[in-house]
């Protein structure tokens, strides 16, 4: 490449066709340029090939992008904030008078700036090429060509750009939409979907594909061209999940479950993929969890899908008894008012409980907060409670009386069957304790039939007395491991085989251990034969 300078042989005092020859020439290189590394490249090429301080000015004088030699000999780029400095004071005149091109000077160094060519030419930036001296001749035809190549640049990444912060404005949007159906509140759910479109069926069945974090825009088309009307959301929780909210038609199909899982593994190239049952949309993080505990499944399959396996629920097995239990309960955090207006409410410390039971430590990047925020919030939940949260059985109290308050009013017809169902609580329900409910005879039967797998797995495996020292444990590897007289790997690898049995998620959140906890508990009450006297506040076990 040839030095652009004052005594360059070939570039003035040339024939008219050579002169035309080079620019050609020229052109050429700052297209290759531009292909090859957008306006930055043609930035570095400029530099190189006019030996001056280039820089990309925005319309307000601030400096985008400079390049230049670092050292000013001879006629050669004048570094420094002078250089800025006159080309700020030469964009500046340049936007105010409206013009395409202008060259300006601070009695030493001479500053030419022109305006790049694009459509936007109000908006546009400018290019400022500042040197020591008068410039060569052939340097304004170079700069005004440079300057058309650089618009189109410009235009085509600042499109980019605003792409960009469109689709990332509609994914946080999106993503909103998705915590008011996980919090149940459909109604405000529906008002944004219906502007961003396509609008919230009645009735969904909730996808998990599992794929690096990189791959998900693009599978996040490619589900969205698969199944019409469905909302794609990037999950905010877990970076490699990709979350997909399917209308559910009516009267579809017995294996359209299945044929929607097959179909979306194979087209997002073998990933891992878990479907949920079909719920109406109040449900939807119901919905979530069984698509999660499904993708657990997935992952250990040739198919590398699976649909959820459904089982009876805790709070419909103990019955209506469990949802005055759970009011009791809960009234202290329900009631709570906080002291201070920037305080959370009750309401904020049960949405808080909620996406911690669900998300653990991932809980911040859910809730959009700091994680000494979440541990104060948790704190003062326990509090109010008087549970300790950082035990599994207190977790499992409080992930059951969350559940059975969310089902009871999404079963609740109106006020007077709420009224009702208060008053003819069985037995005077509300003063029961937890154990009472375990240990009833369809909840000690429930706890059988979800731990049967494990219970008859193979002797040698040992799985059962594993999870039994997992839940006495917290269900934390490294105590759990110490006590299995286990590395954490040989733990791990025996609780993934445990998630295979079971079809449920052990090891990543949302988690089945706090109803593995209820089970594991109404079964040791079974086993002592013992019926725990009635009292207003769940029993913890020691």
């Amino acid at each position: 490449m040839q030095v652009l300078t004052q005594g360059t042989q070939g570039i003035q005092g040339t024939s008219a066709p050579d002169r035309r020859a080079h620019r050609a020439e020229d052109v050429l290189a700052m297209q290759r340029s531009a292909h090859r590394g957008g306006t930055r490249s043609v930035l570095s090429w400029l530099a190189a090939r006019t030996r001056a301080q280039i820089f990309l000015v925005g319309v307000d004088g601030t400096i985008l992008a400079s390049c230049g030699t670092g050292t000013a000999t001879g006629t050669g780029a004048v570094e420094g904030e002078r250089a800025a400095e006159l080309a700020r004071r030469g964009t500046k005149e340049l936007v105010s008078r409206g013009l395409g091109s202008l060259v300006v000077d601070d009695l030493e160094h001479t500053g030419l700036i022109y305006s790049l060519d694009c459509a936007r030419r109000t908006a546009a930036p400018a290019l400022a090429a500042v040197l020591a001296g008068p410039g060569p001749d052939g340097l304004p035809q170079l700069l005004a060509d440079a300057s058309a190549t650089l618009g189109t640049c410009w235009q085509a990444e600042d499109n980019e750009r605003r792409r960009n912060r469109l689709e990332l404005v509609e994914a946080y949007n999106r993503e909103a939409v998705l915590h008011l159906l996980m919090n149940g509140q459909v109604s405000a759910a529906r008002q944004i979907a219906g502007v961003l479109r396509p609008a919230l069926p009645d009735v969904v069945r909730f996808l998990v594909v599992e794929c690096p974090s990189r791959l998900r825009p693009d599978l996040a088309r490619r589900c969205a061209g698969l199944i019409p009307g469905a909302w794609v959301v990037p999950c905010p929780v877990h970076a490699d999940h990709l979350l997909v909210l399917a209308p559910v038609a009516t009267g579809e199909p017995a294996g359209e479950p299945v044929a929607l899982a097959a179909a979306v593994a194979r087209v997002t190239g073998g990933h891992p993929v878990g479907v949920s049952e079909a719920v109406p949309l109040r449900e939807t993080a119901t919905a979530y969890g069984q698509a999660f505990h499904a993708l657990a499944a997935a992952r250990g399959r040739a198919q590398r899908y699976a649909t959820f396996a459904c089982r009876p629920d805790p709070v419909l097995v103990i019955g209506p008894a469990v949802a005055a239990w759970a009011e009791g309960l809960l009234a202290p955090l329900r009631g709570h008012s906080p002291r201070r207006p920037q305080d959370p409410g009750g309401a904020e410390l049960v949405a808080t409980a909620a996406s911690w039971l669900a998300f653990s430590a991932r809980a911040t990047a859910h809730l959009k907060i700091h994680r000494n925020t979440l541990s104060a919030r948790l704190r003062q939940t326990g509090q109010l409670l008087a549970l300790d949260l950082d035990r599994l059985a207190g977790q499992s109290v409080l992930a059951l009386a969350l559940r059975a308050e969310r089902l009871s009013a999404a079963c609740r017809p109106g006020p007077m069957a709420h009224d009702g169902a208060k008053g003819g609580a069985e037995g005077g329900a509300a003063s029961l304790s937890l154990d009472d409910l375990l240990a009833r005879p369809t909840t000690v039967a429930w706890a059988h039939g979800l731990l049967r797998p494990v219970r008859t797995a193979p002797p040698g495996a040992a799985l059962a007395h594993t999870l039994d020292v997992w839940l006495r444990n917290d269900a934390r590897l490294g105590p759990t491991a110490i006590e299995l007289a286990l590395s954490p790997t040989a733990v791990r690898k025996r609780l993934t085989r445990i998630e295979d049995l079971l079809e449920r998620s052990l090891l990543r959140s949302p988690s089945d251990r706090h109803e593995l906890w209820l089970a594991a508990r109404a079964l040791d009450l079974a086993e002592a034969g013992t019926t725990p006297a009635p009292t207003p506040t769940p029993a913890r076990p020691a």
